[in-house]
């Protein structure tokens, strides 16, 4: 409320106007440090299951640095082997046991 009352003044007290961005400011240091860290930490992950270093992903705090990562994740080839090329096909069901050996 003192904010949009100051706002209102025909001359703006300084002093008040310094004390209001001496408050706000701690709000967006925080703001910036849980954005960085709501982008930072997907792709960190992402970019280690990828086989690429996690360190790729501090290429999002300069600008434009985040278009760069995604073109890198996208169109080059990842060093992961695919789920199908591990189990390529699945047991057979019911399980079969070995014959049983005849009685004599």
């Amino acid at each position: 409320m003192n904010f949009l009352a100051m706002l209102l003044q025909e001359i703006p007290d300084t002093t008040a106007a310094q004390h209001a961005m001496l408050m706000i400011l701690p709000i967006i240091a925080v703001a910036c440090i849980v954005g960085l860290a709501i982008i930072l930490i997907p792709f960190w992950f992402i970019c280690k299951k990828a086989g690429f270093s996690p360190w790729l992903t501090l290429l999002n705090i300069i600008p434009l640095g985040n278009l760069v990562l995604l073109y890198v994740l996208a169109f080059a080839e990842w060093k992961v082997v695919p789920a199908g090329q591990v189990f390529p096909y699945p047991p057979p069901y019911p399980p079969q046991y070995p014959p049983v050996p005849p009685v004599a």
